[in-house]
């Protein structure tokens, strides 16, 4: 398992992050545990997950299962980079969300406990904020720092011009500030591409890509859809993308199809090949779905079919990033 720096910090993390928005809602709970040990002993040592997830249970609910699972012990939270985030409703009081300094302190507290944990090593906000002032955002989570409760701060789903504000706000407090930032980034949705990617890059933001199958688009969905087994591809981003992208995925399974490559290993392979990547956030829910994963980290795509992949999934612009990608280089 390769391992990289998360953005310009010292902390090492598997370039596969495993994400856990399925885990206990469309697998038992001990196919969930077997998931985890399974990704962590094959050295996946970076779990993602969000205060909110399993709301079809209840919020909260897989933090919990989290929690039972670090609780077996066996080094499991030592070994782990652990990563969750703030900003969704987690019941109908109105503070009860948000990115203020009171909810951040308390939904930090609350994933403490409900992962029975004493630190969390990426504490990301899940949205921007715009009621939000950055210095009310940067004394909570310097709050947590000195608290010893938190010890990196991340962002997602922000735009380019949210981390120059939000890491300005930080040097000017000599705070350390945004680390990472996890957005969705796959063949399909290349808009971070533009200008987040490189307003990462330019602080040394680590970039993690959530999606990179587009909601299981990539991962075969014609095919699976055919002999009735698409799960994922048959609902959400994949089903909507799926009327208006139904040529191109044609296509996609096809070129995957002539060069004798798995079309969700193609997906996952490319993302990884990216310029400013730190990650690719998967959300496996069988063992096949891991394994498929790690063979992408060792596939180089040959040169004429990323070259196909960007005519058939062309960039935003030109491929240039912002302003050259409007004014034509």
């Amino acid at each position: 398992m390769p391992y990289t720096r998360l953005g310009r910090t010292a902390l090492q993390v598997s370039r596969l992050c495993l994400g856990t928005l399925n885990l206990g809602v469309r697998t038992t709970e001990e196919e969930a545990f077997e998931l985890l040990d399974d990704a962590l002993e094959r050295g996946v040592n970076f779990v993602d997950t969000a205060n909110h997830y399993g709301w079809q249970r209840h919020n909260g609910y897989t933090e919990e299962l989290l929690g039972r699972w670090f609780a077996r012990g066996g080094g499991r939270r030592e070994r782990v980079v652990l990563g969750t985030k703030v900003y969704h409703p987690m019941s109908e009081l109105p503070n009860d969300r948000g990115l203020s300094a009171r909810n951040i302190i308390a939904s930090c507290e609350a994933s403490l406990r409900r992962m029975g944990t004493d630190w969390i090593d990426l504490f990301q906000m899940h949205h921007v904020d715009r009621d939000a002032p950055w210095d009310e955002v940067w004394q909570a989570m310097e709050t947590l720092t000195r608290q010893g409760k938190i010890r990196y701060v991340g962002s997602s789903n922000f735009a380019g011009w949210h981390l120059a504000a939000g890491q300005e706000a930080a040097i000017r407090r000599q705070y350390l500030g945004i680390v990472s930032e996890q957005c969705v980034w796959n063949l399909v949705s290349r808009h971070v591409e533009l200008e987040l990617v490189p307003a990462a890059q330019h602080y040394g933001i680590g970039v993690l890509a959530w999606s990179p199958l587009h909601g299981g688009l990539l991962g075969g969905a014609l095919r699976k859809q055919a002999d009735g087994t698409a799960v994922k591809s048959a609902q959400g981003r994949a089903m909507v993308a799926l009327r208006t992208r139904h040529t191109e995925i044609v296509e996609y399974e096809r070129l995957c199809a002539e060069a004798g490559l798995d079309p969700a290993e193609v997906g996952t392979a490319w993302v990884l090949s990216r310029p400013g990547l730190t990650a690719a956030v998967i959300g496996p829910r069988t063992q096949a779905h891991v394994d498929s994963a790690i063979r992408a980290l060792n596939l180089t795509l040959p040169d004429d079919l990323l070259k196909r992949l960007d005519e058939l999934f062309p960039p935003i612009g030109n491929g240039e990033p912002a302003p050259e990608a409007w004014l034509g280089g």
